[in-house]
């Protein structure tokens, strides 16, 4: 009985981690789009070998942390307001933050711009993928895949345990 508890336990968790992988990265990605990419109803789909859609991933589960803190330190300085949707790529999505708040949002952007390039793509692959993603079906369950294998590898404890 405990085992099926820990295995139902298990994939409860499984579950929730996937659907926070999959939003943490649609919010990181939609962070640093590039204003203007834009894709024609009529262009062939963007080809994304498998090593760009793991270092995709590994820039986008390396980015999120940042991109939380610095979520927070904002809300905390502007109070209740809204915060705007910042686009790396568009300094004037920060004019309406405070000077503090904007210069952790540039912040935030530099360090996104060398997680990617610590990734092996440049900033212009990075926001194509992300545009892919958002209209590729297979594309994103790829990422999505990729995502959760990437954070079972890095989890302690991945992998099926025996209680006894």
């Amino acid at each position: 009985m405990q085992e099926n508890y820990l295995v139902f336990l298990r994939n409860s968790i499984e579950c929730k981690l996937s659907q926070y992988l999959v939003f943490a990265t649609l919010t990181a990605a939609s962070l640093i789009a590039t204003v203007g990419l834009s894709v024609k109803a009529d262009a062939q789909p963007l080809t994304v070998n498998n090593t760009e859609v793991t270092n995709y991933a590994q820039s986008v589960l390396a980015m999120e942390p940042k991109r939380q803190q610095a979520f927070e330190e904002i809300k905390k300085l502007i109070g209740g307001k809204e915060i705007p949707k910042i686009v790396c790529n568009d300094p004037s999505s920060m004019n309406s933050l405070p000077n503090k708040a904007k210069d952790i949002a540039v912040n935030y952007c530099n360090d996104s711009q060398k997680i990617v390039a610590a990734h092996n793509l440049t900033f212009e692959r990075f926001n194509q993928i992300t545009v892919e993603y958002q209209n590729n079906n297979a594309l994103k369950q790829r990422i999505y895949n990729t995502l959760i294998r990437l954070q079972n590898e890095s989890s302690p404890n991945s992998g099926a345990r025996n209680v006894p």
